[in-house]
């Protein structure tokens, strides 16, 4: 259907609520250069959707003002039945996954997976609390046993495995990706896709993933909005997108 359109955080209870993502009307410009213009989209709870489109279509803004980097000019944004749109980064509840890792590179894996609940203000878990839950984690992006290891120690694809284990370290419910896997070579891309899918489903989140490359939007995700110049000019699965392209632009984008 055509439409117009990890930073620390406190998770939402899993299961507990809705957590689907509104986004209302949202414009945001730099300097004169409109990077959103009125996008509206939505987010079903528990679907994987990728933002599609070449550099400067506004994918990655968008991501940001959802993930409250940066604020809509106008328009309003919505988890579920609660509006974030005026809500820090901190207290949206969400994790984010950097395309450059954003690693700490003096602390160990294990410190980097646990920093975010080492630094909670209120219901910080134990240490104990807190070496078991890194241990679920390396086993879920599957780097068991490499808790003492710095980033520097890491292949590419191990290093955003753990940016990925620390996003999820809160038990956020919704995750946002920003080209995690743009500096990966194409074997890995292919296997960190297969793993995010597989942790998206396991975990029942809500994941919105930006990128540039057709192939690994058409692959994650269950639709995908193609975004040109500010704006969305198509928004469905990856099907219907191939078979029935919405504008000339579609059309070009994907030859």
């Amino acid at each position: 259907m055509p439409s117009n359109g990890g930073t620390e955080s406190n998770s939402q209870p899993r299961g507990a609520t809705d957590m689907s993502i509104r986004v209302e009307n949202v414009s945001k410009s730099f300097s004169a250069f409109a990077a959103l213009d009125d996008v509206s989209l939505t987010v079903r709870d528990g679907e994987f959707v990728a933002l599609l489109g070449p550099s400067g279509s506004g994918k990655t803004t968008l991501l940001r003002i959802l993930a409250g980097l940066e604020a809509p000019e106008r328009g309003r944004v919505r988890f579920g039945e609660r509006e974030v749109t005026g809500d820090n980064a901190a207290s949206r509840g969400i994790g984010f996954v950097f395309q450059h890792y954003a690693l700490f590179g003096h602390m160990s894996v294990a410190r980097n997976i646990a920093f975010g609940l080492e630094v909670m203000k209120r219901g910080k878990p134990s240490k104990a609390d807190i070496a078991k839950r890194v241990v679920e984690l390396l086993d879920l992006v599957q780097l068991p046993g490499l808790s003492n290891r710095y980033p520097s120690q890491l292949s590419g694809g191990q290093r955003q495995r753990v940016a990925l284990a620390r996003a999820l370290a809160r038990e956020p419910r919704i995750l946002l990706l920003d080209e995690p896997f743009g500096a990966l070579d194409a074997k890995v891309r292919r296997e960190l896709r297969v793993a995010l899918r597989t942790i998206h489903d396991e975990l029942g989140l809500t994941s919105i993933f930006v990128t540039h490359d057709q192939e690994e939007a058409f692959a994650l995700a269950d639709r995908v909005a193609v975004l040109n110049l500010g704006r969305i000019e198509q928004f469905a699965s990856p099907t219907e997108i191939q078979a029935q392209p919405a504008s000339e632009f579609v059309a070009s984008f994907l030859s």
